[in-house]
């Protein structure tokens, strides 16, 4: 753990772009009043960057929320960092289409932040080598949005150092971000350490274990010595190593208590009760096998 970062609220990236370090996910909800109601609290207690994907199908809700409340709040489009996702389904040729499509349906003339969700294409066996070139043809095209401006800063989702290393040496434009399932029970430590290697910066989904560390006995003990809830402290450790979080929440008391982190810091005994001695579990999709 570096006490030196904790008090970072945003990550300057590889080129250049700032980032706020802790973001509101989207994943899942939907709906224009459910997308209107927790856009509004977030807003309300400092959220400014806001992370969706063309597969969670509410780009269009949230980009109506967001032009409806930034001026409540005094804000502009520039105050705020958007981040969606290509969807494995337009992976190779459809990249760019599809990038432009996501544009149009969150209604902004450009993306903060754009990640190949995944490094499959739908449709393709895992072991299929064809995956690596519809990746690679993606990224190209993607290239070209950002060489626009129509992207501000490229990134992946979901990819192994395999991935990543296949990316680098083919590439012009090196990717920005990694976002892959990240917490105390899945730490992924080789990732961290290879994209600080890389200068890529590690973005963690997923940091509650999809709820279930909320009432790990460990979590909660290290909630109780610090008077926090379970999710603060889990949201806690990933910031404290310069890991960026983006908690997926609807209810406003979930979402403000989700940004309460920056004032209180882990120990180091602690952080490592929390990963509750070495043992992990993936919670999500597992990416290790895709060629």
């Amino acid at each position: 753990m570096e006490p030196q970062r904790a008090l970072q609220q945003s990550v300057t990236l590889n080129n250049g772009v700032s980032m706020p370090l802790l973001g509101l996910g989207t994943f899942r909800l939907r709906g224009l009043e459910n997308l209107l109601l927790a856009v509004d609290a977030a807003l309300e207690c400092g959220y400014r960057s806001f992370d969706t994907a063309a597969v969670y199908r509410n780009e269009a809700d949230l980009g109506h929320a967001l032009r409806q409340l930034l001026p409540k709040y005094g804000l502009a489009r520039s105050d705020i960092f958007i981040t969606s996702k290509l969807s494995p389904a337009d992976l190779g040729q459809g990249a760019r289409d599809a990038c432009l499509k996501s544009l149009a349906e969150l209604g902004v003339e450009y993306l903060d932040l754009y990640l190949v969700h995944w490094p499959g294409k739908q449709g393709l066996r895992s072991d299929d080598a064809r995956n690596q070139a519809a990746r690679e043809e993606s990224w190209k095209a993607l290239e070209g949005l950002y060489q626009t401006g129509t992207i501000k800063a490229l990134g992946v989702s979901n990819y192994t150092e395999a991935h990543l290393a296949q990316l680098i040496g083919s590439c012009s434009v090196p990717p920005a971000v990694l976002q892959v399932e990240c917490h105390p029970r899945l730490p992924q430590t080789a990732l961290l350490n290879w994209c600080n290697k890389n200068g890529v910066h590690l973005q963690a989904y997923s940091s509650l274990g999809c709820g279930d560390l909320l009432g790990d006995v460990e979590v909660c003990k290290v909630a109780n010595m610090h008077g926090r809830t379970p999710s603060q402290v889990l949201l806690r450790w990933a910031l404290q190593q310069g890991v960026g979080v983006i908690p997926k929440a609807s209810a406003p008391t979930r979402i403000k208590e989700n940004i309460k982190v920056w004032d209180f810091q882990l120990r180091k005994e602690e952080a490592e009760l929390l990963e509750g001695g070495g043992s992990e579990k993936r919670y999500c999709w597992d990416p290790t096998g895709v060629a």
